[in-house]
């Protein structure tokens, strides 16, 4: 027993002195967390050089786009072919997707050598050996005669400007093929397959292995957005946001990104990493000076790594009592699997012993426990390598996402990472080291790249079928030039039919006279009171206006009309009203006072002098009955009267738009024009008196109230209505009415929106095919989010979450979609809005037979103001229809408000003139 023992310590003792005397002679080889954190923040600053425009070309890290933004959504299914040139052995398969209810790739492969000649010769028969070895696995399979798309897997760095095409930039590897670098790969195989006549395949994706091992892992984890391959080289590739990428045009969505890690260090930055030994296999390679950092990493360089270490041992005479054989001094003697063997757990020292002795060595003990720890060293100092670099992506993702701690999946493939006993426990453990923020999970690739490039196929064969129903649907919101001008034609045609007295009661434009003939003049003083009425809230104010200085004051007060109240009767309506104004008197100290009132009421009138106003019809949710037909300047003092607390002078009812024109007329005198874009639409002009048969005499001017958003209720703008336009319509209120409104204006284009996502889902388009409850819900897309959405500064990120808020758990393709389906509708609507305001500027330059018009348009509304877009396309489209018009655009400062007040001092001012 005892000698048991002593044998026992004896050999502890031996492993511990030899494990010391290895950890001495390879100090350098070993890493400290601190040094590791270090390789992390510098491979993070050459992603970063890598992937800006001005960096790249002197970056070791490339950062290639690979033109590859979506990942599997297990909806792909077909027939896909697949080639894998890259590593010792070609590969050709077949993978057929299918959906089933279930994800399920079925894959049936061949293996083809790579003879030496062929990889090193000349580049034409390199690709003309491959077509023929695809042709014989087609006949073989019985593929002939029927057209498959193709994915070809190719694992040498490529500079690619598409998804099916790539620029060699280097070999690597042991492939020297002459004249392929600097040539599109895909155009070489292409030209080798004219050969074969009986082949039909479409080529529709370049990838690389390690985007392959990628997107197999993603069909079966979502999660799934790093690949890293560990095998004969090594490389890295995971999902970009397009916003960081300055090689490519574009900033929606995300794209895979090669990082072509291996070259990381050619530009000297590892150089205090890097040992003599790394030298000496640098300058025995067929790449000097290149693909540094996989030369301390891969499968292909380990086993000559050791073999150094050990050679150059042995000369010190630290190993083998100094004795060296032949076989110990050729280069590629030693192996990465023979790394692996003499690291197994049990068998580990026996298979050192048989492996030295094969070399031609005759080992001790001590040797063989030396020998197994140099190994240790290097393999380990190689996981721990690739855990550094592998943790600078899992930062970046984290950092790009904005989150606190990261969920994600890596992919994984490669001979050492599949054989080596140690290496994906090690290179795990190390990365949770580095990055504790990031939970990971390493998912082993089954069918590795191969099927990778079946699934990018597939998914390109998806989202090219996917874009091309999404832009079919999306093209029913492109106006044509021709379209536009049609609009305007027809927009000149409706207001001419308004003013007329023949044509009035049939024209859907209804042309109203407001009786408003003159604009501010800067001399109008005194205190008002404004009533401003259409929407949900309702607005008393006191306007203080001052003359000379063109200043006003205003003060006010908001009240809630509650929905019964909206859709109640007449006379509950203005009870409420005036309770409001009574509210506010009392508040300002004012009751008592005999003050002139304005009083905005934003629906359609018809007026026969500025102070009577007969509501035509409700519009905006409002339904309260006994109202339409009556004068709602009597309703408010009946109101007034039986509350029987104060009297007001009410001079003027005037509509929004023209309150919106009167508050910009005071700023500009050129402002003969009043815009609404908001929850509503609407115009406003100043017409010769003239031209407005419905109203004696013909001298001077009239602002007419055009109520346009009837524009096309009588089926004149039908040809460009769309099914969206028309589920909207009959889902509303009033169907069959306000159609130009239904299109323009920001209570319905959240809802146009709403209809199409609907559409999109159904057609399995978006959020996998699955229509959630939220977005079977009416009115739950409000415009602001169409605002928000499209805002230039917001990320796809942001778009995901304002989504989720409302219930939609979209992917970034989902995202990207949606912000486009957003885009289409409020530029439509901008456009047509435009094109309306072009008839009016157009019509009132011939009016006046002017060559050049110019002229100043007031604006107010939510959709005009807050949209990153709307005024811009406005202002553009209008350019384009009336160039002989010079319109400029203020935005209006509490029109509804002050413009009452201010319409009210004008009709004071013109009274008095009048009386004297």
């Amino acid at each position: 027993m005892f000698a048991v023992h002593l044998m026992a310590f004896y050999f502890s003792k031996l492993k511990e002195d030899q494990i010391k005397k290895v950890d001495r002679f390879l100090y350098h080889m070993r890493l400290s967390d601190e040094t590791l954190l270090d390789i992390m923040t510098r491979f993070q600053t050459e992603m970063q050089r890598g992937l800006g425009k001005d960096s790249n070309p002197t970056a070791s890290v490339k950062m290639l786009p690979t033109f590859v933004k979506a990942i599997p959504d297990g909806s792909e299914n077909g027939e896909f072919l697949s080639l894998d040139l890259g590593g010792s052995k070609f590969r050709v398969s077949k993978a057929q997707v299918s959906e089933e209810g279930k994800q399920h790739v079925q894959m049936e492969s061949q293996f083809y050598p790579t003879p030496n000649e062929i990889i090193r010769g000349n580049g034409s028969e390199l690709f003309e050996y491959v077509a023929d070895c695809l042709a014989d696995f087609m006949k073989t399979k019985g593929l002939t005669h029927k057209k498959l798309p193709l994915g070809l897997t190719f694992s040498f760095p490529c500079r690619q400007t598409k998804l099916e095409e790539g620029i060699l930039l280097s070999w690597t590897k042991k492939f020297k093929a002459r004249g392929v670098q600097g040539t599109d790969v895909v155009s070489c195989l292409n030209k080798a397959l004219k050969n074969h006549q009986d082949l039909d395949v479409d080529i529709l994706a370049l990838v690389n292995d390690t985007v392959g091992t990628m997107m197999t892992c993603a069909y079966d984890d979502p999660f799934c957005e790093v690949g890293v391959i560990i095998g004969t080289g090594t490389n890295a590739c995971y999902m970009e946001d397009m916003s960081h990428i300055d090689l490519v045009e574009g900033d929606e969505g995300r794209m895979c990104i090669n990082t072509e890690w291996g070259a990381f260090g050619d530009d000297g930055a590892l150089e205090d990493i890097r040992t003599e030994f790394d030298r000496d296999l640098d300058l025995g390679s067929l790449n000097p000076g290149k693909q540094l950092f996989e030369k301390m990493i891969s499968g292909l360089y380990l086993g000559e790594l050791v073999r150094l270490i050990l050679l150059k041992m042995a000369k010190a005479g630290l190993l083998f009592g100094g004795k060296k054989s032949s076989s110990l001094h050729t280069k590629g003697a030693i192996e990465t699997r023979h790394v692996a063997a003499m690291e197994k757990y049990k068998e580990g020292l026996a298979n050192t012993r048989e492996i030295l002795t094969d070399l031609g060595l005759e080992p001790s003990e001590a040797d063989c426990v030396a020998v197994q720890h140099v190994c240790t060293i290097v393999s380990f100092r190689s996981a721990n390598l690739c855990a550094a670099a592998l943790a600078a992506i899992l930062t970046r993702l984290r950092e790009n996402k904005k989150l606190v701690r990261l969920r994600t999946t890596v992919g994984v493939d490669g001979t050492l990472y599949k054989i080596h006993p140690q290496y994906p426990k090690r290179l795990h453990k190390v990365v949770r080291r580095l990055v504790p923020n990031c939970d990971v999970r390493f998912l082993l690739s089954q069918s590795g790249s191969t099927m990778g490039a079946a699934m990018v196929t597939a998914v390109a064969s998806r989202v090219q079928a996917q874009r091309k129903q999404i832009d079919k649907a999306l093209a029913l919101f492109q106006l044509t030039r021709e379209q536009l001008v049609g609009m305007q034609d027809k927009m000149r045609v409706e207001l001419e039919y308004g003013l007329k007295r023949d044509t009035h009661l049939l024209a859907t434009v209804k042309m109203l006279p407001t009786y408003v003939c003159g604009m501010p003049d800067g001399t109008e003083k005194g205190k008002f009171l404004a009533l401003d009425l259409g929407g949900t809230n309702f607005r008393v104010l006191l306007v203080k206006i001052r003359s000379g200085r063109r200043s006003v004051r205003m003060y006010h007060k908001i009240f809630a009309i509650p929905l019964e109240i909206m859709q109640g009767t007449g006379e509950e309506l203005f009870d409420h009203i005036v309770q409001c104004i009574a509210d506010f008197l009392d508040y300002m100290g004012l009751k008592g006072a005999q003050l002139p009132l304005g009083f905005t009421f934003s629906f359609p009138c018809r007026q026969t002098s500025i102070d009577k106003a007969t509501l035509i019809e409700w519009t905006k949710g409002f339904k309260a009955t006994d109202c339409e037909g009556e004068d709602m300047v009597d309703m408010l003092r009946e109101a007034i009267k039986r509350r029987n607390e104060f009297d007001l002078d009410i001079v003027a009812v005037v509509n929004d738009t023209v309150g919106t024109m009167m508050t910009c007329g005071y700023e500009d005198p050129n402002c003969e024009i009043g815009l609404i874009a908001g929850t509503g639409s609407n115009v406003c002009y100043m017409e010769e008196m003239r031209n407005i048969e419905m109203v004696e005499g013909d001298q001077g001017k009239m602002c007419i109230n055009t109520e346009w958003g009837g524009f096309g209720d009588n089926g004149c703008i039908d040809d460009i209505r769309t099914q969206y336009d028309k589920e909207v319509d009959e889902g509303s209120l009033n169907p069959g009415k306000q159609r130009y409104e239904k299109m323009t204006s920001g209570m319905y284009l959240g809802e146009i929106v709403r209809q199409i996502l609907i559409d999109l889902t159904k057609q399995g388009l978006l959020f996998r095919g699955q229509i959630s409850e939220r977005l079977r819900t009416r009115g739950i897309f409000e415009t602001k989010f169409l605002s928000q959405i499209e805002s230039d500064r917001l990320a796809l990120l942001q778009v995901r979450r304002i989504l989720q808020q409302l219930g939609l758990d979209s992917t970034c393709e989902d995202s990207i979609v949606v912000k486009e389906v957003c885009g289409a509708v409020s530029r439509r609507a901008a456009q047509l809005c435009g094109a309306g305001m072009a008839a009016i500027v157009e019509k009132r330059r011939k009016d006046q037979g002017l060559e050049h018009l110019k002229i100043t348009v007031g604006v107010d509304g939510t959709l005009y103001k807050l949209h990153p877009h709307f005024s811009t396309i406005l202002q553009e489209t209008v350019k384009d229809l009336a160039p002989r018009c010079d319109v400029t655009f203020l935005l209006s400062e509490d029109g509804s408000g002050k413009g009452a007040a201010l319409i009210t001092a004008v009709a004071k001012r013109l009274q008095q003139a009048q009386d004297n």
